[in-house]
């Protein structure tokens, strides 16, 4: 089947990260919306058929091989390749490489990271600049970033990736953005273009990393923290160290560990060191972005991931929704696939994929209110391309 090619990819990058800081506080008047962050208190998980949250239905055990090896005509191939689709189709409407708001008043604007998104999607779906299906959609999003890419030698934010009118994605967009261009190094006719932009990039992460070895929503150095952006910096830094991009090893091991001072009791990983806000979103994202700093095993990701169980447990006993579906569902796949032990993975994804494609509309896009289908149907590629292994990130 032309979508799965057999490409040689030569970056790598850490998991992918999604939009939504579950629990995050609002900047401006509601900030931790952010680019896909789950914070919008307004968001009715119940009115979106697509959203159902992960483990709400009894896991069931792995399939064996076909799990992890899907053949061309699996379910989750086909409805891959109708998203991956849809989104090249929408792209088209634009005309400069990013992907349309979407339909809906309350639509939020994060044209960076969702383009950002949608760029990582389709070179999962195996294509990059230069080859594959849709070789032309990837290189128009990444030019789209590089266009937006502040490289003026006096900007104080010199490096940040943002577009005119978007106060949505902001760190969390730039660092999207900045995973999307290291996986497209070296895979591009753009090559040294893309190395300036992401040198610039990655310098700006370096700069804005506050003391307490995180980050938050504006392109500066905070005294303010919190971890889903710290997750989103980590894997752009550690994608673009593979990419053979110099990253300062001392900003990683700071990042590092303030995810792992922000582990509580129980487990899981909370919104910020010293909050009492967790959830399994971001108990999944911490995983995946600890994995990207090479710890696979060990007693703090076993807690981690028995908290996960026994939250997504008890939600199903009490008849409880995941506020933020798709960032949620973005995550757990990540620290599932990457887990040491598969076991985990083989519990998750069967009933996980079964509830991705039946809510998968006719057009082969997903529905998502406040971010926009692109947004919805990029996350949703995303999780369905991790079996296949093409992009980076997502490699065992």
């Amino acid at each position: 089947m032309k979508l799965l090619l057999t490409l040689a990819l030569t970056t790598s990058a850490l998991a992918p990260s999604a939009l939504v800081a579950p629990g995050a506080p609002s900047f401006r008047a509601t900030p931790g919306a952010a680019a896909g962050l789950p914070d919008s208190p307004e968001v009715k998980d119940k009115d979106k058929p697509g959203d159902q949250p992960s483990g709400l239905t009894k896991p069931t055990q792995g399939t064996g091989d076909s799990l992890f090896q899907p053949g061309p005509n699996a379910p989750e191939v086909l409805g891959l390749e109708r998203g991956l689709n849809w989104l090249a189709t929408e792209q088209a409407k634009t005309g400069d490489g990013s992907f349309p708001r979407g339909e809906g008043k309350d639509i939020k604007y994060a044209p960076v990271a969702v383009t950002a998104l949608g760029a990582l999607a389709l070179m999962a779906g195996g294509s990059t600049a230069s080859q594959g299906p849709h070789h032309v959609q990837v290189g128009r999003a990444i030019d789209y970033l590089l266009v937006h890419t502040d490289l003026s030698p006096a900007s104080p934010h010199h490096g940040f990736i943002s577009a005119g009118g978007d106060e949505t994605s902001l760190m969390h967009g730039h660092g999207f953005a900045t995973l999307a261009l290291a996986e497209a190094y070296g895979m591009s006719p753009k090559g040294e273009h893309i190395a300036t932009a992401l040198k610039a990039a990655i310098a700006l992460i370096e700069r804005t990393q506050g003391t307490a070895g995180a980050w938050f929503y504006k392109p500066e150095r905070q005294s303010e923290h919190e971890g889903s952006l710290t997750v989103c910096m980590v894997q752009a830094l550690r994608a673009a160290k593979e990419a053979g991009v110099h990253v300062d090893a001392e900003v990683i091991a700071k990042a590092d560990g303030y995810l792992e001072r922000s582990q509580v009791k129980d487990g899981s990983f909370a919104y910020q060191i010293g909050s009492p806000r967790t959830s399994v979103a971001l108990t999944a994202a911490a995983i995946s972005a600890l994995n990207a700093t090479g710890t696979y095993s060990g007693d703090s990701l076993n807690r981690a991931t028995d908290a996960i169980w026994r939250d997504l447990a008890k939600r199903k006993q009490e008849g409880q929704l995941s506020r933020f579906p798709y960032y949620e569902r973005f995550y757990l796949a990540q620290a599932f696939w990457q887990s040491a032990d598969e076991s985990h993975y083989k519990r998750w994804f069967p009933d996980e994929r079964t509830q991705i494609l039946r809510t998968q509309n006719k057009d082969g896009s997903w529905a998502d209110t406040p971010f926009g289908q692109a947004y919805a149907t990029s996350m949703n590629c995303l999780v369905l391309a991790i079996p296949g292994s093409l992009l980076p990130a997502f490699q065992r």
